[in-house]
């Protein structure tokens, strides 16, 4: 079968989506399946960094481009993972040809948007973000979402199609390496982790205000780092990083604090877990979905009060065989087998 995918999020940025992606592209090729991604051109007369976020490239216009790979590839189905500007014009060029085709729910935008308003507007502005968000997938024949969490958020904005994909995690990459580790030589411990976006939709001054024994670490790039840099000088902010590197800083902490109260997932806290590590988080979807089983308790607190979740998590035993046996049950293999169902649905033929 071919697959063709459409993201504003891929590569070379660095993000959950992309990740996600890189895994399913692998292990649908691994089934046998052609699988293509088609990301953003930096190279297009209507292509330009998004403001405040240059990382991110953002494609206008990109229809007649779209259209044309649609015709040479001519793929079985058409999968559109994003809801950015590269995304509605997929969605446009499908409606306008008749294609079947399938969306994504990767990323809890209006709470997003929210944080970067006033708290006036925030409600007024959620609202009408959902309500965009919902056009945009009104057409899907399969709207593909992570958790159980997100799935009830999405039905009560009228959200129709709904299907469930799950993540995985690369346990070959991600596992424990031991704590001897040269970067963190020095560094008083505990160690306290957080790998990810560095911008302010992940809430990282809630870890970063943590009143604590030990050292503070972010892995991760953003629009934030600057700024966050200058706020909390006793923090270390090693930059962006993936491979083996970030594996073994995995490895070597001894926390992993997730502050972020919007991500849909959250991929990291898998990796973490992988590494064998502890965790703490809010109980928010994500989190709450992941670790809803009783066995997590052994390694993972999840409290509104992540100074409490924090503490408590660092009361309980450091296991790493526990929590690296959890994230074994999240595979690729199982995530790409879900996608490739749902990619293959036919559905209700669009008009």
């Amino acid at each position: 079968m071919k697959i063709l995918v459409v993201s504003d999020a891929w590569v070379p940025q660095v993000n959950g989506v992309v990740r996600t992606l890189q895994a399913t592209l692998r292990e649908v090729t691994r089934m046998g399946h052609d699988m293509r991604i088609i990301g953003p051109t930096s190279s297009g007369f209507f292509s330009f960094p998004m403001p405040f976020y240059a990382e991110i490239m953002l494609e206008f216009f990109a229809h007649n481009r779209l259209a044309k790979i649609l015709r040479d590839f001519s793929p079985d189905a058409v999968h559109i993972a994003t809801e950015g500007p590269l995304g509605w014009a997929a969605r446009r060029v499908c409606l306008r040809e008749g294609r079947n085709f399938t969306t994504a729910y990767h990323t809890g935008f209006p709470d997003y948007l929210a944080k970067r308003f006033p708290s006036i507007l925030a409600p007024l502005i959620v609202k009408e973000a959902y309500a965009v968000l919902q056009r945009f997938h009104a057409p899907s024949s399969a709207v593909m979402v992570a958790t159980s969490s997100v799935e009830r958020e999405l039905k009560v904005h009228h959200f129709r199609n709904l299907v469930r994909w799950t993540r995985g995690v690369d346990t070959d990459l991600f596992k424990p390496y031991g704590k001897n580790f040269t970067t963190f030589e020095g560094l008083p411990r505990p160690i306290l982790l957080n790998v990810g976006r560095v911008s302010v939709e992940k809430n990282l001054c809630a870890f970063l205000n943590l009143k604590t024994t030990g050292s503070k670490v972010v892995i991760g790039d953003g629009p934030d780092l600057s700024m966050l840099r200058q706020l909390y000088p006793n923090a270390h902010f090693l930059g962006a990083m993936e491979g083996e590197a970030l594996a073994q800083h995995y490895a070597a902490a001894d926390l992993f604090v997730f502050p972020s109260i919007t991500d849909t997932f959250g991929l990291v806290l898998l990796e973490a877990c992988a590494a064998g590590l502890r965790v703490a988080a809010y109980p928010a979807a994500g989190p709450a979905d992941i670790f809803a089983d009783e066995s997590c308790k052994a390694f993972a607190v999840l409290d509104v009060d992540l100074q409490r979740a924090v503490d408590l998590a660092l009361s309980l035993p450091d296991n790493p065989e526990t929590s690296r046996a959890f994230a074994e049950r999240f595979s690729w293999q199982a995530s790409a087998a879900q996608f490739v169902q749902h990619a293959s649905a036919k559905g209700t033929k669009t008009t």
